[in-house]
């Protein structure tokens, strides 16, 4: 039976297909496509014929396409190929094809077949493993956050992502992980600060947000949009909430500032699914962190404990021994801190140590530790000091801050210290030796009265 010959037009067969059926010539020009085109493209028929198909490809598919094509014209065998196209209204699609080039007509016959259901749950497992590993393998969160930025940029757009997390003691929404083509992180801010990763938050329900379908969210949304400073406003935001096991904790969010990259509800489901196992991780790291800082961080000021303050002072030295530099050790008592606690209670003499911390960590520099050691004593580690008057300089400056009044419940307190300066090589090499030395000298100073600082194996100098 001839073409002519058949009951029903061959084309109208055809336009029943399910997939589509190209007919291009060796540059790419589309000749024929079927009805199904709409469906699987976006466009139809008539908008595609004359057009080149090399327009329509993923821009990162599009050099590999052609050589598959080329490829094609001079092997007899089928050639079946995966690759990605971009929609009319800017999403992308998964497509199989399997395509003849025949020499005679000059054209590639090809069959395309939508397979991004199947591709998007092959990646979406895929994603739910790596996050996991993520989770288990990332050192700290902002491996974390580095780590599920790629994750996520291999399912959906995603070359502006930030991570927002609420705390909700501090009421503090942050913004630990931002990667903006216009903007940097945001200062903390709180829940109702009027913004819209704020609103996901608050909400605890994803928010997709389109320059060209603004109409369709909230009025209070359409009040947040409003404010945004001119220019700076994407022209498509996709935002979920991460749901941990005892609320939102936060959001992660994708944006857009061109025009070729969209969202829409495939994107709002698959980032909400991701959303669940990155939110499980973030709080399996907070947790992890929390643990770590209890180790090593004192509980009632957060000052570096003992423990901490031995590491470091191990890694101070190691450096100066390879350095040639100069270390110093402060040890400091405070002075009748016994006789405040008792007469005033234990609340207050928390609220006198918190004081003391704070004062102490302004005194020296970034580079500087301060630690608590123990109920009413603390320790400086100063490294690379060039001369030992620097040393003596920093405890002159703890000495004078610390006698400073103190206001306590309203009530003004006087509080003093005795310091005991040791330093590295002048007084000793190991860290045992330095800390007994600095130690034995705070001790001598408080025998002489107190408020005073003293340098290891020299006289004390008294304070005014």
């Amino acid at each position: 039976m001839t073409p002519e010959q058949y009951p029903v037009p061959l084309a109208n067969v055809i336009d029943l297909l399910v997939d589509a059926v190209c007919v291009v010539r060796a540059d790419t020009e589309i000749v024929f496509v079927s009805a199904a085109s709409e469906r699987i493209f976006g466009y139809r028929p008539e908008e595609m014929i004359g057009r080149r198909m090399s327009e329509f490809m993923h821009p990162d598919d599009r050099e590999r396409t052609l050589r598959h094509a080329q490829k094609l014209m001079t092997d007899d065998t089928p050639g079946y190929f995966e690759n990605r196209y971009v929609r009319k209204d800017g999403s992308v699609v998964d497509l199989m094809w399997a395509a003849r080039w025949s020499q005679e007509a000059g054209v590639r016959v090809a069959v395309a077949r939508d397979i991004t259901g199947r591709k998007r749950a092959e990646s979406m497992q895929a994603a739910l493993y790596d996050i996991s590993e993520a989770a288990h393998a990332a050192a700290d969160l902002d491996a974390l956050f580095r780590r599920v930025h790629e994750i996520i940029a291999g399912l959906l757009p995603a070359r502006n992502f930030f991570v927002a997390l609420y705390d909700a003691e501090r009421d503090a929404l942050s913004f630990p992980y931002c990667v903006d083509d216009h903007d940097i992180a945001p200062e903390p801010l709180p829940l109702d600060s009027g913004t819209l990763s704020a609103e996901v938050v608050r909400s605890g329900r994803p928010l997709l947000l389109r320059s060209d379908d603004v109409a369709s969210v909230s009025e209070r949304v359409r009040a947040i949009v409003a404010q945004a400073p001119p220019g700076h406003a994407p022209l498509a935001w996709l935002g979920v909430p991460l749901v941990a096991q005892h609320g939102v904790i936060g959001a992660l969010v994708v944006q857009s500032y061109t025009g070729d990259v969209t969202y829409g509800e495939d994107d709002i489901h698959l980032l909400q699914f991701v959303s669940t196992q990155v939110a499980a991780a973030i709080e399996r790291k907070q947790v992890e962190a929390r643990l770590n800082h209890m180790a090593r961080y004192d509980q009632l000021t957060d000052l570096p404990n003992r423990a901490l303050f031995h590491d470091r002072l191990q890694n101070a030295l190691a450096r100066a021994r390879r350095d040639l530099e100069r270390v110093g050790i402060l040890f400091l008592d405070l002075d009748r801190f016994k006789e405040i606690n008792d007469r005033r209670g234990h609340a207050v003499g928390d609220r006198l140590l918190c004081e003391v911390a704070r004062r102490l960590s302004a005194c020296v520099r970034e580079s500087d530790t301060v630690g608590r050691l123990g109920g009413d004593e603390f320790a400086v580690l100063l490294p690379r000091i060039v001369k030992p008057e620097g040393a003596m300089a920093v405890a002159e400056k703890i000495r004078r801050a610390l006698h400073q009044p103190i206001d306590l419940d309203g009530q003004p307190a006087t509080i003093s210290a005795s310091i005991g300066i040791a330093l590295y090589p002048d007084h000793g090499e190991s860290e045992d030796v330095l800390l007994k030395l600095a130690d034995d000298a705070m001790y001598a100073a408080k025998r002489c009265g107190g408020n005073r600082l003293l340098m290891s194996a020299t006289p004390p100098s008294a304070g005014p």
